[in-house]
């Protein structure tokens, strides 16, 4: 069977309130640790460790005290203590974690703001924020192991205590031991403590066995003072109880102390409280002590203890020398208890050896006798923890002459016994042999009294005393040897006496020679040392010296005052009744009062209080006291002129609360006695003089007795509660009204206030008839410290005396307080405003001002607030005071004067300003809105106040926590709706004044709108379709542009700064749509505007969501410029200026520096040339404080060129800089300026042609799927990537942007499922070289070949151009791209693939060209062309051939290039091993199926065949070029090639015609150093030499195709293969010609030269039809443009060496026909022909080979300025090395 068990939830019915059952303590726990958990986590997440470890202890200690309270087992003083540990902690975990300051009773229970006052609460908060600030430095302190730890410990005690457990002592002695343990001082060489005894047993174990591991002490009254000794340390000596030696026999003396050893110990730390591990053990090493050095040792163990002073001299009372008890005995001593400790030290003695040979071994026996000679049993304690001895005997040294002891016992005697006692000292010699030791007697005897003759006690300090022969019976006698000096003092004393009487007087024959010196020091509460004090207590029995006594009493030391304080005072007090005769008497006995009382106040002795307020209560009893006391009182007052009196008074004003206890106390007992009539009103008669007596003296000159008056002003409130007991309270109030007026104005205006603080702080104000009577008086000296015209008010004064009264007003029990409300609101409230205004917010008084405004507001009533305002006089009067106050309300919310932890404060003043705003809301309403009392600035004041306060950060819920959220809408609720609601109101209220408040109220309106609040935002969006109802009706201009540029102005403000959201952007545009539909003449432009609002919105919540949430700098970029653009159309220079700046420094962070250039262009396009000064919106942010639009527009131009010049865009530097130097040449004159900018522009030209300038590789992403930002959602961008940025390393960017986005594998646009899907998918393209789709395998980001299209200025045409120069129009100043896909049409020819291979070829064309503002553009255009095998072919051969050409003009212009690369081409193209491309050809295309099939094809064939041909004549020179820098080793191979390419060429003039080229062609040309020149007519002539009518082929040398296509096998022309692998897709071409148009073009081109042609080439010459061709209208392209230095493009991946594989070469693509043009010149756009791949095995291929997919090239080392190029040859076609596939 299995038991069940349920829980019913039961729902709280209304209006019934849930009481948990838990104390409220364990209530806050619990809330706390659930608020912590929450942070704790978020710690964790965000590796904040140190803050985690500190949490974690601190949770766990939360739980496990709240675990202890639950348990409800803990005692109630065990639960207070731990209540106070709890709130501690809580409050410093809060602190410590930012959250907000828990303010709480002295109980620790939270403080409830409702039924606290305002002032109250305030106060509450100020201690509870320093006592957290103490106990955070004292934790600081303990890390950084300082001596502050005590600190705050030590401020509170005035005593303390070490706790000693005695464990073990580890020592076989073989005898018994005693250890006397105390604390030693050794800086003073000074014992500081009484001695801690232990008696330990020959066994290893203490004598009394129970004792064992309880041997535990504690050294008590340790003072102040001692813990701040620089070291102490716990000494422990050991001496030795049995024989003589250690090693002698039975025979010898037993019993003996000797000193055997010491034990040091340095606890300094543990005394400063730097040692937290209470339960450590310490060892303390023990040093052996030989017993002839034992004093020596113990100096050196210790520092010299000859030197020592008396022990405990110096030390105040509460730490005299008893500092140590049993631990068992501890009682910490109050002040009342009686004690009575004598020490004495046997210091040190020096004695005759007599008739020794050697010293004797002194041994001194102490005990108490009384004078009869008896015997006191157990009065010596030789250290705690045992009973006392009668008899102590000391260590006894062997044969030391003079034996220093330095042993200290505690004699304890009962009071009344210490007359009658002394103490006597017996001298022994000591023999180690028994039968010897039995028989010797004492040598000497000597003994000192306790009390003097005079009744005084004997005094502290060494007394040298008389030692007398021991062998002589009388010595036993103590009647005879008391007759005898027994100190040296006294018996030199007596011969003075002896010789002054002329009698002789000799020292007894039973002195000896032998001193003997001791120490002593008396700690008792009824034992005196001083015979003037003695004198007074006992002053009946000496009464003739009672004048004296009294005198004397003012020199008395205060410690043996106090220690008599009640003898002392009965004794006073009976003198001034017993001798009331004598007037005299009463004035010494006031001044020994007066003395006594400011003793006590001192601090010193300020713990005696308590004793003094009992013996006022309980034991003093003189009835007529008060006759005496006031009457004396009252003459020094009378007399304060008479400079001898000054003194006195002084002291009397000090102690007057206690004298006036004394008056009031004795006359409460006179009246208990004898009722009132008996004296009638003498009494209060007199109270009226003193206070008479005090106007006339504080009216008198401020120079005259000014010590006096602030004395009487600080100390005259303190009598107020006593006299109240006796005297009338109203006449009381008036007579320190009339006291305080007495006073003139700015005379001791603080001590006048502080006078009237505690008056407030008395009883008194509590009534209300007195308040009656003081409030006006307050309110008048305040009212006139705050005047506007104080000079120097004092604020800390003021403050405080106006918080005690308001703290008094707020309280329950003090009568009705709403008509002194009402007085200090008329009198105070504006003068405290005003101070509030005037007062810096650093001020120290300003929290204290504004805790009293509050007070005051909240304990207005609503008709207070009514009758306040028609106090004013007229209506200006009115308007200032609402002008002020809400000035000074929003400056206190925008400026929190509390600090942000204060929550309960700050929610406090809110809630008070939210009702103040709503009365002073509804006197405007009243007042002034009629068209005749209306007040813009007023009602503008309280718009911008009202809206700062619904703001305000404090009343921001969803900011806060859920707990945090929850306890404020519980207690406070949502104060913003309130004030938004009555904001809607009023703004509704104004009627036709809205007008005025349009655009300046957009902004503030937008702020409330924003509030994440919906029912706040439903009620305020629809006032900004009143405002622009309002301003399309009332502005004249039929439109709310105003409105409109307001709202646009503010919301990118308010957007930015954190506001608003998707929710807001929906409401906001559904409103407005709402309204402006349902207008008549709104409808269609509010709906726009709704729209645009909206739109903006998305775009800068975008821009809001990347900067603050997104690391993303490329996507903070975007939406940048999605905002700017915004800001563009709009027309909103200002706005999108300041996004300008945004978007250049986000660039300069990524070093983007080109994209920076751009950026800043863009403002820079905004200015004229010209001196119109600058308007403030075109500045930019970090302004050069320039004036006119010519100088700033200098300005952006100096740095835009810089710009370039970092991003090695020198070009456009150029560009600008001329711009820039004709400003500086023929308007500004500036020739120093154009001087040093040609300088700059000569150094950019010459970095054109001699830096390395690599180029950039271009991607494309697309980015689908719902989870992607809106700028990004379902787009594709063309990027641009960094210097040397690999596909590897841009994908990697990616997905680090965007970790949780999956890759699409596949090419084709997806389809809709994926676009509205919630995911992320990225489609990444490459442009670069064709071999991509190769090589990637990676299942990351598929790559696609695309490349850039070139797209060259105009004048370059026809001209030879240096190759750095084109290499810049490669990559830079395009906005169009292409990526190629090879697919099959028809069935696959297993002969020959390549027949059926075609391309698709893509282009993309941006919205922008590169580079530009951003280092990526949307892609705007997408067209796609198919591209046939065979024109695909022709493009090829054209690319080989023009790749022979650069290689063959390279080498014949500089011989100094290796010969290497020149090999490998050669060898590539015409052994037999790897030919192959030919044979392709002729079977796919040079067959009579192929005609028939494809008769529109006869052009491109023949083109063809000519372009192999054309291979002829360019190889013979690369042959002999190679023949003439033949080295040995080559010379095999270049046998090899001959023969090879003797067989090809018979063979291809044979079938195809001989083409020979012009000798010009060939010649080698002169060049600059550092210029790869290709002579134009070079590759042109090249190109035209093969031009048939082809409309496919007239652009195909391109450089921008880029495939995808795998090998096709099969080629027999050894050079198509590696060609078409290489190629990039062709730039643009002229698609949109007829074929035949651009075929004519090139064949007219072809006859236009003189060409020398042998009859193949005539044949060839003349096949295409010449009446097919017509001129065309595109002029070719240069081929020199094609140029590419290999080493300055990082689009080389693979050398372009490598040898020809035997597979098919890949197509090429084409341009796209729907963006080509006749002017596009742009057909080799970067390209060059490729030349072909090396063999494999060549081992230096791998320094250039670098695939697509891999890395781009590192720049070959070689000073391109000194040097050709290096070994390959020159590449005109970039993307085809990059692309390279590498090894098949």
């Amino acid at each position: 069977m299995c038991s069940q068990a349920y829980i019913s939830l039961v729902p709280c019915r209304q209006h019934e309130t849930v009481i948990p059952g838990e104390l409220p303590l364990v209530q806050e726990l619990t809330n706390t640790l659930r608020e912590w958990a929450v942070i704790w986590r978020k710690l964790y997440v965000n590796n904040k460790v140190t803050l985690f470890r500190q949490l974690q202890q601190m949770t766990y200690s939360l739980i496990e005290w709240r675990s202890q309270i639950l348990s409800g087992t803990l005692p109630k003083d065990e639960l207070a203590e731990l209540k106070k540990k709890v709130t501690a902690k809580i409050d410093h975990g809060n602190r410590m974690l930012g959250l907000d300051l828990v303010v709480r009773d002295d109980n620790g229970n939270i403080l409830d703001p409702d039924d606290t006052s305002t002032i109250a609460l305030f106060k509450a908060h100020e201690v509870a924020s320093k006592r957290i600030e103490e106990k955070i430095q004292e934790e600081k302190s303990i890390l950084q192991n300082l001596d502050l730890r005590g600190q705050a410990i030590f401020s509170t005690v005035h005593t303390y205590g070490l706790y000693v457990n005695f464990k073990n002592f580890v020592c076989n002695i073989g005898e018994d031991a005693e250890l006397f343990m105390a604390l030693y001082d050794p800086d003073q060489s000074t014992f500081i403590s009484e001695n801690y005894l232990i008696r330990w047993g020959s066994n290893g174990m203490p004598k009394e066995i129970e004792k064992l591991n309880n041997l535990q002490a504690v050294f008590t009254d340790l003072s102040s003072t001692d813990l701040i000794r620089p070291r102490i340390s716990l000494v422990c000596q050991i001496v030795r109880v049995g024989r003589m030696e250690l090693k002698e026999g039975k025979k010898h003396t037993c019993g003996l102390r000797r000193p055997f050893g010491v034990a040091v110990m340095d606890i300094t730390d543990i005394i400063h409280g730097k040692v937290d591990d209470e339960e450590k053990q310490h060892f303390i090493p023990f040093q052996q002590i030989a017993m002839e050095t034992y004093i020596r040792q113990r100096q050196l163990i210790m520092s010299p203890l000859i030197a020592s002073h008396v022990i405990g001299e110096n030390e105040p009372l509460t730490s005299v020398l008893n500092k140590v008890i049993a631990a068992k005995e501890v009682n910490h001593k109050g002040q009342g208890d009686v004690r009575n400790d004598i020490y004495v030290t046997l210091i040190h003695g020096e004695f005759d050896k007599g008739k020794k040979k050697t010293p004797k071994n002194v041994e001194v026996t102490m005990s108490v006798f009384d004078e009869d000679g008896s015997l006191l049993e157990k009065a010596i304690h030789p250290g705690a923890g045992y009973e006392g001895v009668s008899e102590y005997k000391s260590v006894v040294y062997y044969q030391v002459k003079q034996p220093c002891w330095y042993e200290t016992v505690k004699v304890f005697i009962a009071i009344e016994e210490v007359t009658r006692c002394h103490i006597r000292f017996t001298f022994r010699h000591r023999s180690s042999q028994e039968s010897r030791d039995k028989s010797e007697r004492a040598f000497g005897v000597a003994f000192v009294k306790l009390m003097n003759t005079d009744g005084t006690t004997l005094q502290d300090g060494r007394h040298d005393l008389v030692v007398y022969k021991g062998d002589n019976k009388k010595m036993e006698d103590a009647k005879y040897y008391l007759t005898l000096p027994g100190t040296k003092a006294e018996m030199e004393e007596k011969e003075l006496q002896a010789s002054k009487n002329s009698s002789v007087f000799t020292p007894s024959k039973d002195s000896t020679k032998d001193s003997f010196q001791i120490a002593t020091l008396i700690c008792s509460t009824k034992l005196t040392q001083n015979v003037d004090l003695l004198g007074l207590l006992n002053w009946r029995s000496n009464s003739q010296n009672i004048k004296h006594n009294l005198k004397k009493l003012m020199e008395v030391e205060g410690g043996e005052i106090v220690k008599f304080l009640q003898d002392t005072l009965d004794a006073l007090f009976n003198i001034m009744m017993e001798m009331s005769d004598n007037e005299t008497y009463d004035f010494l006995v006031f001044d020994a009062l007066v003395f006594i009382i400011s003793l006590i106040g001192d601090i010193k002795f300020q713990h005696f209080n308590p004793v003094l307020e009992t013996y006022i209560y309980k034991h003093f009893s003189a009835t007529l006291a008060h006759v005496k006391l006031s009457k004396v009182l009252n003459f020094y007052v009378a007399n304060a002129d008479d400079p001898s009196k000054t003194e006195l008074l002084f002291a009397a004003l000090k102690a007057l609360k206690y004298l006036f206890r004394f008056i009031i106390q004795s006359r409460v007992l006179y009246l208990r006695f004898y009722g009132q009539s008996e004296d009638g009103d003498e009494f209060n008669n007199s109270i009226r003089q003193l206070f008479l007596a005090f106007n006339t003296l504080m009216d008198r000159p401020l120079e005259e007795a000014v010590k006096i008056k602030g004395a009487a002003l600080k100390y005259l409130p303190s009598i107020i509660n006593d006299v109240k007991l006796v005297f009338d309270p109203m006449e009381l109030s008036v007579l320190f009204c009339k006291f305080i007026q007495s006073i003139p104005d700015n005379q001791l205006v603080r001590q006048k206030l502080n006078c009237m603080t505690k008056i407030v702080e008395s009883s008194l104000f509590q009534q209300p008839e007195c308040r009656e009577v003081l409030l006006p008086l307050l309110t008048d000296q305040l009212s006139g410290q705050l005047d506007d015209h104080s000079s120097k008010p004092d604020h800390e004064a003021s403050s405080q005396l106006l918080s005690n009264i308001l703290e008094v007003l707020d309280r329950k029990d003090v009568g009705p307080t709403s008509a002194h409300v009402q007085l200090i609101m008329e009198r105070l409230l504006r003068r405290i405003n005003r101070t509030v205004i005037g007062m810096s917010r650093q001020s120290p008084h300003i929290g204290s001002f504004v805790a009293c405004m509050i007070a005051i507001l909240r304990q207005m009533e609503d008709s207070h607030y009514s009758h306040y305002i028609s106090t004013f006089k007229t209506r200006q009067d009115i308007i200032d005071f609402l002008m002020e106050t809400f000035i000074m309300f929003k400056d206190l919310i925008g400026k929190n004067v509390y600090a942000k932890d204060w929550m309960v404060m700050n929610m406090t003043q809110s809630r008070v300003f939210l009702r103040a705003i709503n009365q002073f809301a509804e006197v405007l309403t009243k007042s002034f809105m009629d068209q005749a009392s209306f007040e813009l600035q007023l009602w503008n004041n309280y718009f911008h106040l009202a809206v700062a306060f619904l703001t305000h950060e404090s009343l921001q819920l969803e900011t806060f926590s859920e707990a945090k959220r929850n306890k404020i809408i519980k207690k406070y609720g949502d104060m913003r709706k309130e004030i938004g609601f009555r904001i809607r109101d009023m703004w509704y209220n104004l009627g036709p004044h809205k007008i005025k408040f349009i655009p300046s109220m957009v902004g503030p309106i937008l702020e409330v709108t924003l509030t994440p609040e919906v029912e706040l935002r439903k009620a305020t969006i629809p006032i900004f379709f009143d405002m622009m109802q309002c301003e399309f009706n009332l502005s004249g201009n039929g439109n709310f542009h105003m409105f409109e540029n307001e709202l646009i102005t503010k919301l990118d403000q308010e957007v930015e700064g954190g506001r608003g959201d998707e929710q807001y952007k929906v409401l906001l545009e559904k409103l407005l749509l709402e309204h402006c539909r349902k207008h008549k003449y709104l409808s269609s432009s509010g709906e726009v505007f709704a729209l645009l609002v909206s739109s903006l919105l998305e775009n800068l919540l975008d821009y809001r969501t990347i900067i603050m949430h997104d690391e993303s700098k490329e996507n903070r970029m975007s939406c940048t410029v999605n905002v700017l653009n915004f800001y563009k159309e709009k027309k909103r220079e200002d706005i999108y200026i300041r996004y300008l700046y945004k978007l250049r420094d986000l660039h300069r962070d990524c070093e983007n520096y080109t994209e920076a250039a751009y950026t800043l262009l863009l403002h820079a396009e905004l200015l004229q040339w010209s001196d119109k000064p600058c308007m403030p919106h075109l500045l930019q942010r970090d302004s050069y404080y320039v004036y006119t639009q010519q100088e700033l527009k200098e300005k952006l131009y100096q740095e835009i060129i810089s710009y370039f010049d970092k991003g090695k865009m020198w070009e456009k530097a150029i560009k600008l800089s001329k711009e820039l130097a004709e400003t500086y040449e023929s308007k500004v004159f500036d020739y120093e300026g154009l001087g040093s900018l040609l300088k700059k522009r000569a150094s950019f030209y010459e970095n054109i042609i001699k830096a390395m300038r690599p180029q950039p590789e271009y991607f494309a992403v697309g980015y689908y799927g719902q989870g992607f930002p809106s700028f990004l959602r379902n787009k594709i961008f063309i990027y641009r990537g960094k210097e040397y940025e690999r596909r590897e390393d841009f994908s990697l960017r990616l997905l680090t942007q965007f970790p949780n986005a999956e890759k699409m594998t596949s090419t084709t646009p997806p389809g809709e499922d994926i676009k509205s899907s919630p995911k992320q998918c990225i489609l990444a393209t490459r442009k670069a070289g064709q071999a991509s789709l190769f090589l990637n395998k990676s299942p990351d980001l598929q790559c696609f070949t695309v490349k850039p299209v070139m797209s060259l200025p105009p004048g370059y045409k026809d001209k030879p151009v240096p190759e750095q120069i084109l290499n810049y129009y490669r990559a830079n100043e395009v906005q169009q791209f292409r990526y190629s896909r090879p697919f099959r049409k028809g069935e696959k020819d297993p002969e020959n693939e390549f027949a059926t291979m075609w391309i698709e070829r893509t282009t993309y064309t941006t919205a922008y060209t590169f580079p530009g503002i951003l280092k990526w553009f949307e892609v705007k255009q997408i067209s796609t062309e198919e591209i046939s095998p065979l024109e695909n072919a022709i493009e090829t051969m054209e690319l080989t051939n023009e790749r022979v050409s650069n290689c063959v003009q390279q080498h014949a212009w500089d011989h100094s290039l290796s010969v290497h690369p020149l090999s490998m081409l050669l060898s590539g193209i015409v052994d037999p091993a790897v030919m192959g491309g030919f044979s392709n050809y002729e079977k796919a295309f040079f067959t009579e199926k192929y005609l028939q099939e494809h008769p529109e094809d006869q052009e491109k064939v023949e083109l063809l065949k000519r372009l192999i041909a054309l291979q002829i004549p360019l190889l013979t020179e690369g042959i002999r070029i190679h023949g003439e820098k033949l080295t040995e080793q080559l010379k095999p191979l270049h046998d090899r090639l001959s023969s090879c390419f003797h067989e090809l060429k018979e063979k291809v003039e044979k079938l195809y015609g001989v083409i020979t080229l012009p000798p010009s062609l060939m010649e080698r040309k002169p060049s600059r150093a550092g210029s790869m020149v290709l002579p134009y007519i070079l590759s042109s002539t090249l190109r035209r030499l093969s031009v048939t009518s082809l409309a496919s082929s007239v652009v195909s040398t391109s450089s921008n195709s880029s495939d995808n296509a795998p090998s096709r096998p099969g080629s027999d022309g050894s050079i198509l293969e590696p060609l078409f692998e290489r190629r990039a897709s062709s730039g643009a071409r002229v698609e949109d010609l007829p074929p035949k148009e651009d075929g004519e073009n090139r064949i007219s081109k072809f006859k236009r030269k003189d060409w020398s042609l042998s009859k193949s080439q005539v044949i060839a010459e003349k096949a295409p039809e010449p009446d097919t061709m017509s001129p065309g209208k595109k002029t070719q392209r240069p081929k020199s443009l094609q140029l590419v230095d290999s080493r300055l493009t990082p689009f080389h991946s693979a050398s372009p060496l490598q040898p020809a594989v035997l597979s098919p070469p890949p197509l090429t693509p084409k341009a796209t026909r729907t963006l080509s043009s006749p002017t596009l010149q742009t057909d080799g756009l970067t390209a060059s022909v490729p030349p072909p791949p090396p063999p494999k095995s060549k081992p230096y291929e791998s320094s250039q080979r670098n695939s697509a997919e891999i890395a781009p090239p590192l720049p070959v080392r070689r000073d391109a300025a000194k040097a050709p190029p290096p070994p390959p040859p020159k590449a005109r076609k970039s993307s085809i090395l990059s692309a390279e596939p590498g090894p098949q």
